[in-house]
């Protein structure tokens, strides 16, 4: 399967709001394999969600597994992801596959209770922390049509040009 292509912003329909998923089946589950393999296919790329792929529906991955020295809770298929308590604010870098020649300082929880459900339409929450948390946040923002440019701390002191994010693939 070849990786989906990725929204590059000023893409308007990364400003979309995405739709609850009601069917949990076959298709859906092929559709996050998909997903997750496009994520994979992105340098250092810790999370994706649908809405970077063109598919408006509130599915999000984040999986920290290969940065060991990072607690996490490995790989998350987060389906309808809700936070449902948070605690704490933190400044901290973040950037985007959808934003590749950019990175930002963004305030966000340091720590998030989460409920969703998995690719199976079963009921999972987590208690994320730091990075992770971030990236859960970050991801859970493309839902809602929000890309970490519009909860940057200042667009003048707080937005980094990238020096170098690799084989950038353009259109």
């Amino acid at each position: 399967m070849a990786a989906l292509e990725i929204l590059i912003y000023p893409d308007q329909r990364l400003k979309q709001i995405s739709q609850p998923v009601q069917q949990f089946d076959g298709e859906l589950r092929s559709f996050v394999v998909e997903l997750e393999q496009t994520m994979r296919s992105s340098p250092g790329g810790v999370g994706i969600a649908a809405p970077q792929v063109g598919c408006f529906q509130r599915i999000v991955i984040v999986d920290l597994s290969a940065k060991p020295k990072i607690a996490s809770h490995g790989r998350m298929v987060l389906i309808n992801p809700e936070i449902l308590s948070w605690e704490g604010m933190v400044k901290g870098r973040e950037g985007c596959m959808s934003v590749p020649d950019f990175t930002g300082n963004v305030m966000r929880a340091e720590r998030i209770t989460l409920g969703a459900l998995n690719e199976n339409g079963e009921p999972q929450e987590y208690i994320c922390e730091g990075f992770e948390a971030r990236a859960v946040q970050h991801e859970i923002d493309h839902l809602d049509g929000l890309l970490f440019l519009d909860r940057l701390v200042s667009r003048r002191t707080d937005l980094f040009r990238r020096k170098n994010y690799g084989s950038r693939k353009t259109a």
